[in-house]
């Protein structure tokens, strides 16, 4: 069965992993997902991540991380989806929760926060918010 929006599906495993607070959650390995786990692990998000490898395209293993029994995820949202895309320039780059969140950013540099993309001045596709 082919799937339309791994980004997405990827999202909803780590949002329902974390409210029914699981210690962590397999998910179908990618290059993106890759990306987006090292961002998350980057941003104290999660604990860690590690791709155990199978005879397909591997299992990314993500560890959740919790403070005070609360998940450190409070919330997650697919920005650009595969019907209505986002790009934006270096400078129009949305700031989440004003900076206390993190916007996922795909560059032509490659996958990076919102802050480094700004940094760097380039711009891309706005993939997700995290906060």
């Amino acid at each position: 069965m082919s799937m339309t929006d791994p980004i997405s599906d990827f999202l909803t495993r780590l949002r329902n992993a974390a409210k029914a607070k699981h210690k962590r959650v397999d998910i179908p390995a990618s290059k993106m997902k890759k990306a987006m786990a090292q961002i998350l692990a980057d941003q104290k998000f999660i604990s860690s991540y590690t791709v155990l490898e199978d005879k397909k395209q591997g299992i990314l293993r993500i560890q959740l991380k919790y403070n005070g029994g609360k998940p450190v995820i409070q919330g997650l949202r697919r920005v650009s989806r595969p019907g209505i895309r986002q790009y934006r320039p270096s400078d129009e780059l949305p700031r989440v929760l004003g900076g206390l969140g993190v916007a996922i950013i795909s560059t032509s540099r490659g996958v990076m926060t919102d802050a480094q993309a700004r940094k760097e001045k380039v711009g891309g596709e706005v993939i997700a918010f995290v906060w």
